[in-house]
């Protein structure tokens, strides 16, 4: 950390360049190299010589504009930022092939970069699944032992049995049944950056709070929070200021393991990804939706291309509207019926194509092979 800003981040990248560079003429020679993009400085263009160098196709899979997330911090005409864009557009056209992860990003490559390229969805691994009952249960009996949330408000009357705040199993056979009026458990997942702004669910819970204590019959709630990033000690100590009686909340470090068995144990998926392009899809509510897990999610441009409106779930404008939303979907819960049984429905009847099948499917033709 030595002289301005802008003379690091040279010194940076200049040093990224030259690693970068050395690790890719050391590896075996290959027939393509894969690049995802962002983040694409230095590495589009280091990728590129590379395969210059190794006589390779180079495949550029773009899930967004890297000049695009730099604007969130810099603002959009900062000199690093119109550079990068630069960049993008310049080195992207060396490529051989490109990919990309919507329609809405195909159309712009094309219109303002002169690039072709080939939508691949982002699709959810074959780990992500709704969650059987009996795996929910030792999960949540392994979060009860550091997250308050997850444990039961009492002991079982029978010393052999074990409760958590939302299943119990019995002591004698060992069935695995929900807990009577357990709580929802609604589910977030971000890397805490500036492209998502959860002081809009913040507002939204205080809404929620307010209509259990009008007399809505709502459930109490929990409300898991995953992930690390620089804001995440930001929104704790607005967390910390909030006093609920029926919502808890807590912002857990998952293992990589346990991440998609709770997806494929919640109630509801909350999304507050913004992208800062307007052209990218949240792999966050592609994964909720591998596990069947109905979404409500932040409007953007083309979030279209995912979540369908009042058929795998809502989308919404403001922390208002989240809130009516929660409390629609929540009434007499757990339902029987309804838009959240109906959403759910919609997203098991759809399974859609997983990632090596849509691969196989997209990429592999583009590449010459059957």
């Amino acid at each position: 950390a030595v002289g301005p800003k802008l003379f690091q981040y040279v010194v940076k990248v200049l040093v990224q360049s030259v690693q970068l560079l050395y690790t890719l003429l050391r590896i075996d020679q290959p027939s393509y190299i894969l690049l995802q993009n962002p983040p694409g400085l230095p590495s589009i263009a280091v990728a590129w010589v590379a395969g210059l160098f190794w006589r390779s196709k180079l495949i550029i899979d773009w899930h967004n504009y890297g000049y695009t997330i730099m604007s969130l911090s810099h603002g959009r005409n900062h000199p690093l930022v119109q550079i990068a864009k630069w960049y993008e557009k310049l080195f992207g056209r060396l490529s051989d092939y490109n990919l990309c992860v919507t329609d809405a990003m195909r159309e712009d490559l094309w219109m303002n970069c002169n690039i072709k390229a080939v939508t691949l969805y982002d699709r959810p691994a074959s780990y992500f699944k709704e969650t059987p009952l009996d795996l929910r249960h030792r999960l949540y009996m392994k979060l009860a032992q550091d997250y308050e949330p997850f444990r039961a408000g009492a002991e079982p009357v029978d010393p052999s049995a074990e409760r958590s705040a939302f299943t119990e199993r019995a002591g004698r056979d060992g069935r695995v049944v929900e807990s009577r009026g357990r709580p929802a458990l609604l589910i977030s997942s971000t890397s805490w950056t500036e492209d998502e702004d959860f002081s809009v669910l913040l507002k939204a819970l205080e809404d929620y709070e307010r209509f259990i204590d009008e007399g809505a019959k709502l459930p109490a709630l929990v409300c898991v929070i995953t992930g690390k990033g620089p804001l995440k000690d930001y929104y704790n100590g607005l967390i910390e200021k909030l006093h609920f009686k029926h919502i808890q909340i807590c912002t857990p470090w998952l293992e990589a393991e346990d991440y998609p068995l709770l997806l494929g144990s919640a109630d509801l998926g909350v999304c507050l990804h913004k992208s800062s392009s307007g052209l990218d899809l949240p792999m966050k509510v592609v994964d909720m939706f591998g596990c069947c897990l109905p979404v409500c999610a932040i409007y953007f441009e083309c979030l279209h291309e995912l979540v369908k409106h009042n058929e795998n779930g809502l989308i919404f404008r403001d922390s208002s509207e989240l809130a009516e939303q929660l409390k629609m979907l929540f009434l007499e819960f757990p339902p029987l019926e309804g838009k959240l049984h109906s959403f759910r429905q919609n997203l098991r009847a759809a399974q859609e194509l997983r990632w090596d099948e849509s691969w196989d499917q997209t990429v592999l033709p583009l590449l010459g092979h059957k």
